[in-house]
């Protein structure tokens, strides 16, 4: 398939594919970052398109991995491969990132690390690698990677920009983990070249119209027509391979390997026979394993000499396809015999994981002792980070199982450690396998609280809630700490569904928490929390209230274990007291907790409550940077959350199109969408519009939950100034029942500022009294908006000085806070009166775009390139390159200077 030019190799017909991988290599020696998937089928010449790669990168730093079909359950092999050589730079890593890896490579003991960080881990690992010398990785057989490995080498290829690292992947198929980075498809050769290389490999002369055949048939595949014509006697060849008529080429392929066997010796296709069922490629263990088997070392001479494989410092076949032959033809019994000698082996100290699937491959049929071999390897696997992988061990595990109780205990934890690793369709599968026999209540409440895992992580809020409380109501007499658990994981899920729909099942989950027998000796203050939030729904604030309080002060200290697995939800505590302030500063804790322990699946939680918090609070560019790491998390782990945030943001600044655009993905009916859309349009003044979303909290069957009341005001605003009075009287009604039991600044200040738009003798001093009380919370927003109320009441009270007196403080406030409809308003009541204001235009820093601005805030800020890589999945180099965008943009020379051109925190 190649020629010799020099020292270089010239591959026959890839002159094209040649060229864009050398433009990868120059690039890289540059200092660009540059990915690539090489995409074909077997045999199409990808690995000879890989040496010529490694050839033309010869002053560049290379490591090499490659999958191997039988390695895929081994939690992070290609990892080990790809990163062994460069582990002596663990010492440069920020500690969480390299204690990561130390876990995952077996350096240290510790509990299983967040599989994000592992990857953010190995992306600082090759920036540091890549400062003292520019870093090419090149992946072979990448359809074969474990789970685990791809996806981690998958988030570092597409968090890349700035670094002298380029990554190539060679695979098969299309659609796996790698299918968001850029492809270089590999076809076949064209006629000239392909009939060049067929009659390079046969000895004899071909008819033109022959070679014409053989050449469509194998569609110019270069190791098809290297190996076909392999052990093929001359009448068949001029034939033109009538003998192997329509079969698939790929199978094709693996027969003309399967041909050159009957070259060997009994001993040597037994010894090629051990080589392929051992992944490792360790010559040392296959000549272990041969002398058990009496096999002298002779009989691997004719394999090399055949080309089939090499044995040097690793056992290597020629070609996957040759190791997949080998394997495939031989008898069941030889491959199971094969197994048990590399179990027999393998040193069970060293290697147990290894050991225990040889052992399950060696097995003939079901053997419980194989079962509890292969759980251990799962517990291990999990120890690391390899969720995939123990669900695969745990799957073997259940084809060992004959006893129905143990299989279905088995096949739901196998289900369980695959919602772990995302493997969400397969956990399904799992899950209908238990269930095809009969289960325990445990059992049962196990498949139900998976299913509803399933649709938790597809975002199907509102369809986990029956399964997570048919999962709780079965463990109730059973294990009530468990049930409790489960319970908190429904009213999370509540809190993301849509509560109109969810209405009556979040009800019954609340009547069920109610049903518990009390928590002995002294109170979590997760069921503190919990009895709180279930007390809330079924009797009211008023009643709700002592309980809240206790839950809220109780969450105060919790540890950090607690704020990982729950903490997201103690901001609710602080919510349903209308404690804006006390919402702000956990959600602000339990973000700071989630970033210092590197647990990256936790973060879009936190960011979602937090930039909620801060974007009631007026500080829009924080929110801006807050969902923008929000946008860069969810990108990295696949999370799906609704934009609350987003939402929230935009309506306060007016931004329709923004709002709409953010509703269609997802529905527009869910309480918080609804409370998005009435603000939006009351800074619009679209006054029915914001009726009509914020209406079902006046209805008897809203629940009593904290969002329902925050819609409240909006509604009493929006129906006063639609003329439905009767509507405001009913939703002001339900509002002072809601805040009523709160002595708080926020609830008082809202209370008085949605009764005095009622009108009489005293909203004078309501909206004064809201106007001094709003002022004292960090509520920005809300305070702005009672002055321009209160302008807006005084214009129509003929008191046109005055008005305009509350109406330029509103414009100012609501013009520095950037929310644009509401100022809008403020600027055009002002106009009312009189007095003209211009409208504001966009600042320098508008230039900036979403990543950048962030960068430049936390910059601004004091973070360093390394904290703020950290925090956006990104190396320093990168930021530093987007850090020399941003001082261009603006026109200031240092991050000294970002201080005086962006806003404040």
């Amino acid at each position: 398939m190649s020629s010799r030019a020099g020292r270089r190799t010239r591959l026959r017909g890839r002159a094209d594919e040649c060229a864009v991988l050398d433009d990868l290599v120059s690039s890289t020696r540059r200092g660009e970052s540059r990915s690539l998937v090489v995409r074909g089928e077997a045999g199409i010449g990808k690995t000879a398109l890989l040496g010529h790669l490694v050839e033309s990168a010869s002053d560049l730093l290379v490591v090499r991995a490659a999958g191997v079909e039988s390695e895929m359950e081994l939690a992070y092999a290609g990892l080990h491969q790809l990163c062994g050589p460069l582990l002596d730079r663990l010492d440069r890593l920020p500690d969480p990132q390299r204690q990561s890896l130390e876990i995952v490579f077996g350096l240290r003991p510790g509990p299983a690390p967040d599989r994000f960080l592992i990857g953010l881990a190995v992306l600082s690992l090759f920036t540091a690698v890549a400062e003292q010398r520019p870093l090419l990785c090149v992946v072979d057989d990448a359809q074969w990677l474990d789970v685990t490995s791809g996806l981690t080498l998958a988030f570092v290829a597409r968090r890349l920009l700035a670094e002298p690292v380029g990554m190539v992947f060679a695979a098969r198929e299309s659609g796996d983990v790698l299918g968001h980075l850029p492809e270089l498809a590999v076809r076949g050769i064209g006629d000239a070249d392909a009939r060049a290389l067929l009659r390079s490999a046969v000895r004899v002369k071909l008819d033109e119209a022959v070679q014409d055949r053989i050449v469509a048939e194998t569609g110019g595949n270069p190791l098809a027509l290297l190996q076909l014509p392999q052990g093929l006697s001359a009448a068949q060849l001029a034939g033109g391979f009538d003998v192997l008529g329509g079969q698939a080429l790929t199978w094709r392929i693996q027969e003309s390997f399967v041909r050159r066997l009957e070259l060997l010796s009994d001993a040597g296709r037994r010894l090629l026979l051990v080589a392929a069922a051992e992944p490792a490629g360790d010559p040392l263990l296959l000549w272990r394993a041969a002398e058990r088997l009496g096999i002298a070392p002779a009989a691997a001479d004719t394999a090399q000499a055949e080309g089939l494989l090499t044995i040097g410092e690793r056992v290597t076949f020629h070609h996957p396809l040759a190791r997949s032959a080998i394997y495939r033809s031989a008898a069941a019994a030889d491959r199971r015999a094969a197994h048990r000698v590399l179990a027999e082996v393998t040193d069970p100290d060293v290697d147990p994981d290894r050991r225990a699937w040889h052992l399950a491959a060696a097995a003939a049929g079901p053997d419980e002792k194989v079962a509890t071999e292969l759980e251990r390897a799962a517990g291990r696997a999990r120890e690391r980070g390899g969720l995939a992988a123990a669900a695969m061990f745990l799957v073997r595990a259940v084809a060992m199982t004959n006893e129905p109780d143990r299989r279905a205990d088995r096949a739901l934890a196998a289900a369980q450690a695959g919602c772990q690793a995302d493997e969400l369709d397969a956990a399904l599968g799992l899950v209908a396998l238990a269930e095809a026999g009969p289960l325990t209540d445990v059992q049962s409440a196990v498949a139900c609280r998976i299913r509803a895992h399933v649709a938790l992580s597809a975002g199907r809020w509102t369809d986990a809630l029956p399964l997570l409380r048919e999962a709780a109501a079965r463990l109730a007499p059973i294990d009530v700490e468990l049930a409790r658990e489960i319970y908190l994981t429904a009213w999370g899920a509540a809190g993301m569904a849509d509560d109109l729909a969810a209405r009556d099942v979040i009800v019954e989950i609340c009547q069920g928490v109610r049903s518990l027998p009390p928590p002995t000796g002294t109170a979590h203050p997760r069921d503190l929390l919990l009895d709180g939030f279930a007390q809330l729904i079924i009797e009211g604030c008023t009643v709700a209230a002592p309980a809240l309080r206790r839950a809220a002060d109780a969450l105060t200290g919790m540890p950090a274990e607690d704020i990982l697995r729950w903490g997201w939800m103690a901001v609710g505590a602080r919510a349903a007291l209308w404690d804006g302030d006390g919402w702000y500063r956990i959600a602000e804790r339990n973000l700071r907790v989630a970033r210092d322990a590197g647990e990256l699946a936790a973060l879009p939680s936190h960011l979602t409550y937090l930039a909620m918090a801060v974007a009631w609070n007026g500080d829009f560019a924080a929110t801006e940077s807050l969902i923008a790491e929000l946008d860069g998390v969810t990108a990295a782990t696949g999370a799906r959350l609704p934009p609350y945030a987003l939402l929230r943001l935009r309506a306060l600044q007016g931004r329709d199109d923004e709002v709409a655009a953010a509703v269609e993905g997802f529905g527009g009916d869910a309480v918080r969408v609804r409370w998005a859309i009435a603000v939006l349009n009351n800074g619009l003044a679209r006054y029915p519009q914001a009726v009509s979303a914020a209406r079902p909290a006046a209805s008897a069957a809203a629940l009593n939950h904290w969002v329902f009341g925050w819609m409240l005001p909006e509604l009493v605003e929006a129906a006063v100034r639609a003329g439905d009075l009767g509507l405001a009287r009913d939703a002001y009604r339900r509002l002072d029942e809601a805040t009523r039991p709160f002595d708080g600044d926020f609830p008082l200040g809202i209370r008085a500022r949605s009764r005095a738009l009622l009108g009489g003798p005293s909203a004078d001093g309501l909206y004064r009294e809201a106007i001094e009380r709003l002022s004292r919370t960090p509520l920005r927003p809300e305070a702005a908006r009672a002055r321009l109320l209160y302008g807006e009441w005084l214009r129509r009270e003929n008191r046109p000085a005055d008005a305009r007196d509350q109406l330029r403080t509103a414009h100012e406030m609501l013009t520095a806070i950037g929310m644009e409809a509401f100022a809008e308003r403020a600027r055009a009541e002002l106009a009312a009166t009189g007095e003209h204001v211009r409208k504001r235009s966009a600042g320098t820093h508008d230039e900036l775009t979403a990543q950048e601005r962030q960068i430049a805030q936390l910059a601004r800020d004091g973070l360093s390139n390394p904290e703020i890589g950290t925090r956006l999945f990104l190396s320093s180099r990168t930021v530093e390159w987007h850090l020399r965008n941003v001082f261009t943009k603006l026109g200031i020379r240092s991050r000294r200077d970002l201080a005086g051109v962006l806003p404040g925190r």
